[in-house]
């Protein structure tokens, strides 16, 4: 019976799709890619329908009931942008955005909360009067973002329009209607259900708890009582002995295995075509975990945070011959953290950045490759049905979820302030070295630039101004 009821979903899924939005002819690949799974297509061929089926076709069938060629357009025009950004996406390399850039903005935001968290009370704060958002934004403005953490819709909505306009042909941007709606839904549920949820401080904590694998409440509870001794037996012996064998062979079989995969790794990473070699971090010495000079400022242009981040490298400078793809992660730990302030902390963390030193050159190649093989069409698949599964539960957008309570958000606080891992010897041999004496106060700290909704609004548009820039440079003049 499930899977009947499963099947006869999928076919209303395909004729939903087929209905709305290819009434008279088959379905045309939707990626240029003639490699891409057929579930693929078809999973994005669906949310597209349930999109347009949800936001346009009631009000749409007031207009004009009979026309049923306006859905096929804009899915018309869905494709040509699908197809244009797989190809942008495909032409760019994506590592030093992801390595590089986003650890950098991260590692930025850490820096300008810490400092306008530090400024309040001062005369900085006009003696406590300007709240810790305002600060924030002044150290740290963007053209979009308001003090109070509103975005600006004619700043979104202008990227859109140029994103439509970089991937449509001239034909097919000239006509309003379609590229209007279609510029609408984009904006409505970026600005109204994707940003606003994920810059709530408890749905990022939620994230984290979900990752850990933490999702019941945390109970102390005492340590058993250790059992009697047994009076010594060849039967006890027997199972000792039988226990070690056992552990000892499944440990021996788990090196082996990551053994194997550690080589054949390192073959096709070795194997593999390297990255085109791109410009060092800005300012390497600023970026040491041992130094902090003060926050910079970012400009309030579209481009504030990062042009210089894409700026070629001076004539007069020497031609960098490595990418250094692992010391902005390792500097955004460290400013997450604050290992600076511990020194067991500060010794691992020096230790980890000779490591990456020695082991730069495959670092620079290992690193793209695993980036490659995340970024797979079962990962865009699955981002697909979750998506569809969030928005559209039952074919149609579900209600707005309730937010929980100030109670409930300050009980997840709690259960990630309280996590220790799930391994007593690293609860009391690794995590005092790593995070101190009292971890849930280092936790504290490391979570803290995340409880502002302002401030991580501003966190957001710098990494889809970041996002945008790489894809569309011509936003940013180049």
């Amino acid at each position: 019976m499930p899977t009947a009821s499963i099947s006869s979903a999928k076919t209303t899924n395909v004729n939903l799709a087929k209905r709305l939005l290819f009434p008279n002819v088959d379905p045309p690949p939707l990626f240029a890619n003639p490699a891409t799974p057929p579930e693929l297509t078809a999973e994005v061929y669906d949310f597209i329908a349930l999109a347009l089926r949800a936001f346009v076709n009631p009000w749409w069938t007031k207009i004009s009931r009979y026309d049923k060629q306006f859905l096929p357009d804009i899915t018309r025009i869905l494709t040509h942008v699908v197809r244009v950004l797989e190809q942008r996406v495909q032409d760019r390399d994506l590592a030093p955005l992801i390595f590089r850039d986003v650890p950098t903005i991260v590692t930025q935001h850490y820096r300008d909360y810490r400092n306008a968290e530090a400024k309040l009370s001062t005369s900085y704060a006009s003696g406590g009067a300007l709240s810790l958002p305002v600060i924030f934004h002044g150290i740290q403005p963007h053209m979009a973002v308001s003090p109070d953490g509103t975005i600006d819709p004619e700043y979104m909505r202008q990227i859109v329009d140029h994103i439509l306009k970089s991937c449509l042909p001239p034909e097919d941007y000239e006509p309003e209607a379609e590229r209007f709606v279609i510029r609408e839904i984009v904006l409505k549920i970026l600005l109204k259900d994707v940003i606003p949820k994920i810059t709530q401080p408890w749905f990022i904590h939620k994230i984290i708890l979900d990752q850990l694998g933490q999702d019941e409440v945390v109970i102390a509870e005492s340590r058993p009582a250790s059992p009697p001794v047994s009076p010594f037996s060849f039967h006890n012996l027997i199972v000792v002995l039988l226990s070690a064998i056992q552990a000892l062979s499944g440990t021996c079989l788990a090196m082996i295995n990551a053994y194997r995969q550690a080589v054949g790794t390192i073959k096709r990473v070795n194997q593999s075509q390297p990255s085109s070699v791109s410009r060092p971090l800005p300012n390497r010495r600023a970026s040491s975990p041992t130094l902090h000079s003060p926050s910079i400022s970012a400009s309030s242009s579209v481009s504030s945070s990062y042009s210089a981040s894409f700026d070629a490298a001076p004539s007069s400078e020497p031609v960098p011959t490595t990418n250094e793809y692992a010391f902005p992660a390792l500097v955004l730990a460290t400013e997450i953290f604050s290992t600076h302030t511990r020194m067991a902390a500060s010794s691992i963390v020096h230790t980890l950045f000779l490591l990456a030193v020695l082991f730069t050159p495959f670092l620079d190649r290992l690193l793209p490759y695993l980036l490659t093989q995340a970024l797979s069409p079962k990962l865009l698949l699955t981002t697909i049905r979750n998506a569809k599964r969030t928005l559209f539960p039952n074919g149609y957008p579900a209600p707005p979820p309730i937010d929980p309570t100030p109670e409930e958000q300050a009980q997840m606080r709690a259960r990630l302030l309280a996590y220790r891992g799930k391994s007593p010897w690293a609860e009391t041999h690794v995590l005092p070295l790593l995070l101190g004496a009292e971890p849930s106060d280092t936790i504290a700290a490391a979570i803290d630039p995340l409880s502002s909704r302002e401030c991580n609004v501003h966190l957001v548009m710098m990494l889809v101004d970041c996002f945008i820039g790489a894809l569309f440079p011509e936003l940013l003049g180049r």
